[in-house]
């Protein structure tokens, strides 16, 4: 039965990471639709670049929640024994790079929402006073934007060098920056290109008003989860706390060992995870909708 267990937990642990990463359906061990795993590896690829992990493959990737998994089990089970709390803390600490994973892609859109509201107003400086091209505002600003961006915009960069068409050029830049505003600014700067007229700064400035008034709310949001990001700590720490004082009353692991002890283990672990997630998912704020998708990327959405 313990084996059956494991079996089950380890499947459902594989499905949960494909669809996350590859962004497969179904219950089956490859994708539902024939052709597509060169194209799922690069979009999860991509996904841990913008992330802040582009010197990281997804196989390794794999292998260090594949290791956390193993000291996440070998330290459950020197406290409790048996089979299942182990599972349960190793799976839960596999978890720990998808955690990063998404902490560090919510800091990314972070800054890059704090940037744009003062980069637009440079390209509309440019494009309007100064009298630049569409396509020259666009990327110079880029390379004296935020560190995290640069990277996207000198592949937009190399793009526009190479062929001079500034609609793969705005494909390129919206593919690696991922972000809406983004989006939003260059297909307004696309379509200024494309079809000329005076509307542009008039454009630029609303955009602007938008983004400053959406930044604004998300900031005073996380400033008031400050307390309860702090306070969410806790329910990790004070029952692991209990667990290892625990060991000291009686005869410590071996009070574990009974079936009903096992239970109740495997019990007390399940429900700290789900009041961790849970509380995670409340205090995630939404992320705003990609309206100027690439086709690409809707596909593997």
């Amino acid at each position: 039965m313990a084996l059956i267990v494991a079996l089950l937990v380890a499947y459902g642990t594989f499905l949960l990471f494909t669809a996350f990463a590859y962004g497969w359906s179904g219950v089956g061990i490859g994708p539902r639709v024939s052709g597509r795993p060169a194209a799922a590896r690069r979009h999860a690829q991509e996904r841990l670049v913008r992330a802040g992990f582009g010197e990281v493959r997804v196989l390794e990737f794999v292998a260090v929640m594949g290791v956390l998994f193993v000291i996440g089990a070998a330290v459950a089970f020197s406290l409790f024994g048996g089979v299942l709390a182990p599972l349960i803390a190793g799976l839960f600490a596999a978890s720990f790079p998808l955690t990063s994973y998404r902490a560090r892609r919510e800091r990314r859109l972070s800054e890059a929402q704090e940037a744009w509201p003062r980069m637009i107003e440079e390209i509309r400086l440019l494009t309007g006073s100064l009298g630049r091209p569409v396509p020259q505002a666009l990327l110079e600003v880029g390379r004296r934007g935020p560190v995290e961006l640069r990277p996207a915009f000198a592949d937009a960069q190399r793009e526009w060098m190479i062929s001079t068409d500034f609609g793969r050029t705005v494909a390129v830049l919206k593919r690696a920056l991922a972000d809406p505003t983004a989006d939003a600014t260059c297909e307004t700067l696309l379509v200024a290109h494309e079809v000329g007229g005076t509307g542009l700064d008039r454009r630029l400035a609303a955009l602007i008003e938008d983004r400053t008034q959406d930044l604004q709310g998300r900031k005073d949001a996380r400033a008031r989860q400050a307390g309860v990001r702090f306070a969410r700590r806790f329910v990790l720490l004070v029952p692991l706390g209990m667990a290892v004082a625990g060991l000291s009353i009686g005869t410590g692991r071996h009070a574990y060992d009974t079936p009903v002890g096992q239970l109740g283990v495997a019990v007390g672990l399940v429900m700290v995870v789900g009041c961790w997630i849970w509380s995670g998912r409340l205090m995630r704020l939404p992320e705003e909708e990609r309206v100027f998708m690439p086709d690409e990327a809707k596909g593997l959405r």
